[in-house]
């Protein structure tokens, strides 16, 4: 579907366990509708390799036409970050990315984009918080750590509104 490049582009890339519509990403995709933001959200259910994923997500965005914002949660957080080096969006949502852990080909993805925010849960128990430490210190990234798991189901409320308040600053740039 050829979009109007006038118009963001926000991009969504779910986790291993969840879909490409789950709680999060629905909840965001109204807030991108609200601000007349174009919406995607890419499938990649069954499967698991986080890299194939990686290639998947880049054939999707070499077709993409204007600047696009991308939001990854866990896996989908890693594929976004390693798509980023080439295809350098407008901005990105990390949440509780996949750094560091064993199986992804790039244990330190790069992340290239005009602005990286990371919302990650002090006690979750799949992606360590010294993880995340790491990698936000290591490219100088904002984090927002909550008193939350991994799935960050008690912060949706602070996701909403850092997305809004980020969407915003990025839409007034056009």
């Amino acid at each position: 579907m050829p979009l109007d490049d006038a118009k963001l582009t926000v991009v969504f890339a779910h986790g291993k366990e969840s879909g490409p519509w789950g709680t999060k990403i629905t909840l965001l995709a109204g807030i991108a509708k609200e601000h007349d933001c174009h919406v995607e959200s890419v499938d990649f259910r069954g499967v698991s390799d986080p890299d194939v994923r990686v290639s998947i997500l880049k054939a999707f965005l070499a077709k993409l036409q204007g600047p696009f914002f991308l939001v990854g949660s866990s896996m989908g957080a890693y594929v976004v970050t390693v798509a980023s080096a080439t295809f350098f969006p407008t901005a990105m949502l990390l949440l509780a990315p996949a750094v560091y852990l064993s199986g992804y080909a790039e244990q330190n993805p790069t992340p290239f984009a005009g602005q990286t925010v990371v919302v990650h849960g002090w006690h979750d128990q799949v992606v360590p918080v010294d993880n995340v430490l790491r990698f936000c210190r290591e490219h100088s990234i904002e984090l927002h750590v909550q008193p939350d798991g991994h799935q960050l189901l008690g912060s949706q409320l602070q996701i909403k509104l850092l997305f809004r308040e980020m969407l915003q600053h990025v839409l007034c740039r056009f």
